[in-house]
């Protein structure tokens, strides 16, 4: 990503990006970023976007060595492609010979970085990671966001949005533009704003009630999620998420009693490091290993229960709650 701003920065622009990466705000702050840098807005006669796993890749190379319409370079965006994880030949070979007048620029979340394609626009051109960011990473960004709106914000309602709002920027984004609307006539946000205005994502709360169940806070657990039930939360998600909380739990726990470093387990579980340290690493701590055991075998057993009709889902999910806080 540094490289695409050093690009625009200096206007001296490739002929061929890959966005890729899990944080879709940051892949599409920079596909506008260069579709901006790239051709003039009002310009659609030279700017071309394809979308979805339908797209005909005959219809892409065809456009590519088009001459642009009376400016200097032809803008094709493909987004979304699958190409990348399944590959496509046609591509790839288009890639290695883009005329000179036409960019192309691919946004994708996932890649195969083996793929005949990745390795193609790696030698011809480049390819930036957009992935999650850490703590110090977000609240950097956060401060400057509030900072344009000439807001500031206390140390302990920026702690409690990042936990409310996870690592995902777009609902970052969201909520502080709440925020900054809500004190419209004020310039600080304290905690009780937060608490008041934003919204706790789904993966925390479920979060917060395995958290509960593992201190065998039984009225706390099914609170929560009676609450994932009136926010229209279907229960087969809810028991989906469930089980993977407890994956990640086990998996945490068992590289932990192996002596595996954090940025370790970060890495192989692909969790934020920030979250990693502050909740998933103190909550593997509050169980044993059988414990994340049986509770993960208790979660797919409820999942084929509910799949064979044996019983209803919204039940089974909260039978799973009172047994394991019992």
């Amino acid at each position: 990503m540094k490289r695409i701003a050093q690009d625009i920065r200096n206007g001296q622009l490739g002929n061929l990006y890959l966005l890729y990466g899990e944080e879709a705000y940051l892949r599409r702050q920079y596909r506008d970023k260069l579709k901006a840098a790239l051709v003039p807005q009002e310009d659609a006669m030279n700017c071309s976007v394809y979308s979805g796993k339908d797209i005909n890749a005959n219809e892409v190379v065809d456009l590519a060595g088009t001459m642009p319409f009376f400016a200097e370079r032809r803008v094709v965006i493909v987004e979304n492609s699958g190409w990348f994880k399944s590959g496509n030949d046609q591509i790839a070979a288009l890639v290695k010979s883009l005329p000179d007048t036409t960019c192309m620029i691919f946004v994708e979340a996932e890649v195969d970085k083996r793929g005949k394609l990745f390795k193609a626009v790696t030698a011809n051109g480049c390819a930036a990671l957009c992935e999650m960011q850490d703590e110090a990473t977000l609240r950097k960004w956060v401060m400057g966001l509030l900072k344009k709106e000439n807001k500031t914000i206390t140390p302990d309602a920026l702690n409690l949005l990042l936990d409310k709002t996870g690592t995902n920027m777009e609902n970052i984004r969201r909520e502080v533009e709440k925020l900054v609307c809500y004190r419209y006539y004020e310039d600080g946000i304290t905690a009780a704003d937060v608490e008041e205005l934003c919204i706790v994502q789904i993966q925390n709360q479920i979060f917060d009630m395995v958290e509960a169940v593992a201190q065998k806070k039984q009225k706390q657990a099914l609170g929560l999620y009676y609450n994932l039930l009136a926010l229209k939360e279907a229960p087969m998600k809810i028991l989906a998420l469930t089980a993977r909380q407890f994956h990640m739990l086990l998996q945490v726990k068992e590289m932990k009693s192996k002596g595996y470093q954090e940025s370790d387990i970060a890495r192989q579980t692909g969790l934020n490091p920030y979250f990693l340290k502050k909740k998933y690493i103190p909550q593997a701590a509050q169980f044993k290993l059988p414990q994340l055991e049986a509770a993960l075998r208790t979660c797919v057993e409820a999942e084929e229960n509910i799949k064979t009709g044996r019983m209803s889902d919204m039940l089974s999910v909260e039978l799973i709650i009172v047994s394991l806080s019992a």
